[in-house]
């Protein structure tokens, strides 16, 4: 059997990206590794209720910020009251792009990493 495990971010600013991901998807951290000689630092956010988790990584010497292309990559999320996170969304500035027509949008984190948000079926 084979099942899906995790998902990779590099992120610039691991703290800016915690805080950004519980406010935003309520995600927390439910595992760390931190590279022995603290060049890099694997943080594991986990939404509580699957077993899935989103990897972010941490590198101590990166200044630079990561090159997405043109983004045409995400990680979908599939959320309750679709109408009170797009509010909370919303008023958090994190909208980057919306499609009604298919009832569905996207959020950009601190990286710039697309984030789309389904509504339950």
């Amino acid at each position: 059997m084979v099942k899906f495990n995790h998902f990779n971010f590099n992120v610039l600013d691991l703290e800016k990206s915690l805080s950004f991901y519980k406010e935003a998807l309520g995600l927390e951290p439910v595992r760390e590794k931190t590279a022995s000689d603290g060049s890099f630092k694997l943080v594991y956010l986990g939404d509580g209720v699957s077993e899935f988790t989103l990897e972010l990584t941490w590198l101590k010497d990166r200044t630079e910020p990561y090159n997405l292309g043109e983004c045409e990559f995400h990680l979908a999320f599939h959320v309750d009251d679709y109408e009170a996170v797009h509010s909370h969304h919303e008023a958090m500035g994190c909208i980057c792009f919306e499609n009604p027509s298919m009832g569905i949008y996207f959020i950009s984190d601190p990286d710039g990493y697309w984030i789309e948000i389904v509504p339950a079926k």
